[in-house]
């Protein structure tokens, strides 16, 4: 959630101006090839600083939480012209706090049998040298709205800058927050200048799109889940659906990428800039609390800020952009919310390109920027220029080139399933044929699963590899591993990845996945493990769309600890894997013919 560059929190405020070079005065939007044409003059607006009164009170303080917000809009919407709203709202626009992450180097956690309560085996302490959250934030697109004849609003999450409330990563306090500047640009809530007075959105036409990236972008999802009227369209990039699936993975406490220790305490403490410093600490040691970095169990906490329960309720239409390579925020999120939103029959497109965490317009994409134009021109202006019956999966390709789909995943895509064979310490096989016996690992999470991966041999995972790729091999969706597994103690991290083996012997994780085995039977309940009892745990592995070229090999690792994404405890915990009865699911495009066709 958490970018990977701290210097965009300097720029957060800043707009980046895309002038268009024939930019002019105009009374009236121009549409041109199904686009919105840059008629208005950027720089001719008018800008207006306010206050929406929220119905919640966040901070508990007997009051209705507020909301700033800026506008920016056209000059001729003070001549009568009424536009439609571009709208990013953000915890970051005022920065952020220096703030610990959670110690990671600690014992996992068993049922203590003989009271039901859980026994930790160390201290769950903070790291005082942990640094905090780096959000990429993105205004780059004012000027290029404003000139298409659009405003652009900019509001304060709840708690952070000269908004009241707390922050409270992403319940439904926050939501509201963000969601009542819709219902103001729709004439539904009341807003009030600096000095008090009331002030209306005359000039709106009360369609408003919402859009941003990571946390900016998780805020869109979370306000079109409630269904609120007048929110035409939303552009989550790179956003969060389920915030459990974020900190979370069926049990297993983990961590964002590159981003170890963060949980939602640590978000709420970092986003927390407005200036009174003490009235919502009670309510963020409360999450602290709640969030239960113990057990990693799904809980009424998570159940609060899970936007896949509301999707039925979602009016606007979606346009979901993510990095294939993001392990910041995964591919789970936006994988698992497209979907939802295809069984609702939601309006939709999915945009994935293949850069990390970051918003689609730094890649400097001709057609990304067109992509947005026309989904904005149709749903905001309702200039009907069929962009929802065009393909509705746009994907960069390994190559950087861009191909259109008719959906995702890939149309012919079907599960295979994969089975193990001997010799797993160094390099088992991986193919249609079970094979038998039991082959062990002993955790050490002090080395990096890149490094695993990497040696020749060793105890501490297990690999099995195909034989290399006669033709290209195409994998589009989620994988998931099915694994007949015992361990020697009560409690284990349990990590898989997919890999591609290049001819010269370099790796590439392609994806991964974690699970927690004593939440082997649902994500919300903890089962204790009996030592040496073979289990059943299914480990979800992380969506993907990925092309193996010919000539590689694609192989199936499992290790306990992930260092840079699980909890780490000590060394020692042993695996046992039973081969007959483990198998690789993977969504391969043709299904089983373009399998064996290509092995």
């Amino acid at each position: 959630m958490r970018g990977a560059r701290r210097v965009a929190l300097l720029t957060a405020v800043l707009v980046l101006p895309f002038l268009p070079a024939t930019a002019q005065a105009a009374e009236g939007p121009v549409f041109k090839d199904g686009e919105a044409q840059p008629v208005f003059d950027p720089k001719d607006v008018v800008k207006e600083s306010l206050w929406v009164r929220a119905p919640v009170d966040s901070d508990r303080d007997g009051k209705d939480d507020e909301v700033y917000t800026e506008v920016v809009r056209p000059r001729a919407t003070e001549r009568g012209l009424k536009v439609p709203v571009v709208y990013m709202v953000s915890p970051y626009f005022s920065g952020g706090n220096d703030v610990a992450n959670h110690n990671v180097d600690v014992e996992l956690y068993v049922p203590d049998k003989r009271n039901g309560r859980l026994l930790k085996a160390s201290a769950d302490e903070r790291v005082a040298a942990a640094v905090g959250p780096n959000p990429i934030i993105s205004t780059r697109y004012e000027a290029y709205f404003i000139s298409r004849g659009y405003a652009v609003v900019y509001a304060e999450s709840l708690g952070t800058g000269k908004s009241t409330g707390c922050p409270t990563t992403g319940d439904v306090n926050e939501t509201i927050g963000a969601r009542v500047v819709v219902d103001w640009l729709n004439g539904r809530a009341s807003a009030r200048t600096a000095t008090g007075e009331a002030i209306k959105a005359t000039w709106s036409t009360g369609k408003t799109g919402m859009m941003g990236v990571s946390y900016n972008g998780t805020l869109p999802n979370a306000v079109a889940s409630t269904g609120v009227r007048g929110l035409e369209a939303i552009v989550p990039i790179a956003a969060i659906s389920s915030w459990y699936d974020y900190y979370r993975a069926d049990g297993a406490v983990v961590a964002p990428g590159t981003f170890q220790g963060e949980d939602a305490d640590v978000l709420a403490e970092y986003v927390y800039t407005r200036a009174d410093r003490e009235i919502c600490k009670p309510i963020i040691a409360e999450i602290a609390k709640d969030q239960d970095r113990i057990t990693g169990d799904y809980s009424k906490f998570w159940d609060d800020r899970n936007y896949l329960n509301d999707v039925r309720k979602v009016r606007a239409a979606v346009l979901a952009v993510h990095g294939l390579n993001d392990w910041n925020v995964k591919m789970t999120h936006v994988e698992q919310w497209y979907e939802a939103l295809k069984k609702n029959g939601v309006p939709r497109k999915i945009w994935l390109h293949q850069s990390g965490h970051t918003d689609a317009d730094t890649l400097r994409s001709v057609e990304w920027r067109r992509t947005l134009n026309r989904w904005f021109t149709q749903y905001l202006w309702g200039h009907r220029n069929g962009v929802d019956k065009e393909p509705k999966a746009t994907l960069q390709r390994e190559d950087k080139t861009w191909v259109d789909e008719k959906d995702w995943p890939a149309p012919g895509t079907s599960d295979v399933q994969l089975r193990l064979t001997a010799g797993g310490s160094a390099k088992g096989g991986l193919g249609v044929r079970p094979g038998k016996g039991v082959e062990k690992l002993t955790d050490d999470a002090t080395k990096t699963a890149e490094s695993l991966i990497d040696q020749a041999t060793s105890p501490h995972r297990l690999s099995y590899t195909t034989e290399p790729t006669q033709k290209p091999l195409r994998l589009s969706g989620k994988s998931t591993a099915h694994l007949r597994i015992a361990f020697d103690r009560p409690a284990a991290n349990v990590t898989t990845l997919l890999v591609d083996r290049a001819p010269d012997g370099k790796s590439h994780v392609i994806t991964r996945g974690s699970t927690d085995p004593q939440n082997r039977e649902r994500p919300d309940k903890t089962s204790p493990i009996k030592p040496g009892k073979f289990y059943d745990v299914d480990v979800p592995i992380v969506p993907d769309d990925y092309v193996l070229k010919a000539g590689h090999r694609l192989e199936f690792v499992l290790i306990s600890s992930d260092y840079d994404y699980t909890l780490r405890p000590k060394p020692g915990v042993g695996l046992s894997l039973d081969l007959a009865r483990t198998k690789v699911e993977l969504p391969v495009v043709g299904g089983w013919r373009a399998l064996f066709q290509t092995f």
